[in-house]
Order: C-alpha cells, then structure tokens, then sequence
C-alpha cells in the first residue's frame, strides 16, 4: 500500500467536532471528492486490495446509502460486477426487505429490493467508513436474508479504536486508512 495515497487521502478529510450530536467526531470525506486523479487511485487500491483476496473479485458490489454510494459505482466499474444499492427505508421502490440497525449516534433502517441479486452470488459491500460496524452488519443481514455471500466489506477509513470489525464475524474486512 502507498503511504503517499494514504497521506493525500488522509489531507483530503476534516474532522468536524460534535457532528451529528455533541461527542462525535465526523470524518467529513466531501473534500476528497474534488480530486478526481486522487478518487480514482483511491478506488483502484480499493478494488485491486478486494481482488486479492481468496476467491477473487465479487459478483455485486453493493454501496451503502449515502457516502458508500460515492465509492461503490468507482469499484463496480473498475471490477466489471454489478452494481446494487441499500437505502434507508422508503427510498426504494418495488418489493423490499427492511432490517433496523443502531449506529455510533442512532438507529436506523436499511431496505434493499428483493430481486437485487441471484442466491448464492458473491458481494461486497461498500460504505465510506467502519466505525461500530453496526451499518456493514445491518447490510450484511440484508444480503443473506436473500441468499447472497458476504465476502468482503470494503471501506476507505476505519477507526479501529471502535473495534467495528468484531461485529462482522469472519468476513475480511478491506479498509485503505486506518485512524
């Protein structure tokens, strides 16, 4: 891994105290995104981290609402696999199943439409950041209520002091910077 690509992300992203709620510390990762060249690399080390693991890359890519949705379309199309998207509840249209999660600072629920993907199908869902993992595990939830194999999340930023990645079980976890 380039320490270089990790040190430009990393310049790109301000820490925004007592965001959403007092107590909070946001990663706010919108700046990035005015640098297309550095977006691009970004998601390459992403997608190319994700074909390295055992099994190769996934059949669907799934972006989490809202920011995993920025990154998500980047991998899919860098990987040549399909692209689905979790929303938050009532977003979606058509048949959808629902799961509630709770969050660093809330609770929430996620729909994902019945006919996303086949049975058996491997993903990887995408989301901006891994904080208590409660989002990727609601996802998670998601795609194996309709069949689907879980074998990677994928992150750009994880805050490992929250210890996220217990709650997802044995699925490797790919995050590029690590706080």
């Amino acid at each position: 891994m380039s320490d270089k690509l990790i040190e430009e992300i990393k310049g790109h992203v301000i820490d925004v105290p007592d965001f959403p709620r007092p107590g909070i510390l946001f990663k706010d990762i919108m700046p990035l995104f005015r640098h297309p060249v550095l977006v691009k690399a970004m998601c390459q080390r992403l997608a190319d981290m994700l074909t390295a693991l055992p099994g190769g890359p996934p059949d669907v890519i799934i972006g989490i609402e809202a920011r995993g949705f920025l990154i998500a379309p980047l991998i899919a199309q860098i990987l040549n696999s399909s692209l689905v998207v979790i929303r938050k509840k009532g977003k979606l249209p058509r048949d959808c199943i629902t799961v509630k999660y709770e969050k660093e600072y809330g609770a929430d629920e996620f729909d994902l439409q019945k006919d996303a993907f086949q049975p058996g199908q491997k993903i990887a869902i995408v989301d901006d950041l891994l904080a208590t993992g409660g989002t990727l595990e609601a996802a998670a939830k998601l795609c194996e209520m309709l069949g689907g194999v879980v074998s990677a999340h994928v992150v750009v930023f994880e805050l490992e002091f929250l210890e996220g990645r217990k709650r997802l079980g044995d699925v490797p976890v790919v995050a590029l910077v690590k706080y």
